[in-house]
């Protein structure tokens, strides 16, 4: 038997199902367990996960490969590199844009879990924000760590993860894209020969 034939298509494709059925499966788990335990409050981002999990299984069991994993593809690789080539201070403009969108509450709960107060100290409304943190890192010293700078480091290290995963995957998905066209043009040699294929 030769590794490049039917049956080797035929289990390597099998084989990446799995996969695919095991990491839809992990991200819902993922999610229901950050809910679960209250590690992230925002539904949208438990949403976003779920969806891409239950996404990914529907892509297994359908066994769509070509023309959904295609477009797949485009995306992942699309946003793998973005999350790689951003910079620092695009990093800052997202992060200062987003926390002047936020709730006071999410700002409380953020200043809390990552003990800091404020974001930069780049206008007069961080004194303003700095007045109203509740972290504990004020009690403890006459002035607390910027919540932006350790935003930058964690955010830094997240884009370079996510976009390192996202750019690996990216490629598995483009070799189920090529196994499912070679098994799909390929005669299985136990079918009687005079079949209609």
């Amino acid at each position: 038997m030769v590794c490049g034939g039917f049956a080797c298509s035929k289990n390597a494709l099998c084989a990446l199902n799995v996969v695919y059925m095991l990491v839809g499966l992990l991200l819902i788990g993922v999610a229901a367990w950050g809910m679960g335990l209250g590690l992230v409050s925002s539904i949208h981002i438990i949403g976003g996960v779920v969806a891409v999990g239950v996404f990914l299984l529907l892509i297994a069991v359908a066994g769509l490969y070509m023309i959904i994993l295609g477009l797949v593809f485009v995306f992942q690789f699309g946003i793998s590199c973005s999350c790689l080539a951003i910079n620092r201070s695009k990093q800052t403009d997202v992060i200062n844009a987003s926390w002047w969108v936020m709730s006071n509450k999410t700002r409380d709960e953020l200043e809390r879990s990552f003990d800091c107060c404020g974001l930069f100290n780049l206008t007069t409304l961080y004194q303003q924000d700095y007045a109203f943190c509740t972290a504990i890192c004020k009690s403890r010293r006459p002035t607390c760590q910027m919540c932006g700078e350790k935003f930058l480091k964690h955010s830094d290290k997240a884009l370079k993860i996510l976009g390192g995963v996202g750019l690996f995957f990216s490629f598995t998905e483009i070799l189920g894209v090529w196994l499912a066209m070679r098994f799909r043009n390929q005669k299985d040699p136990r079918a009687n020969p005079s079949a209609f294929l």
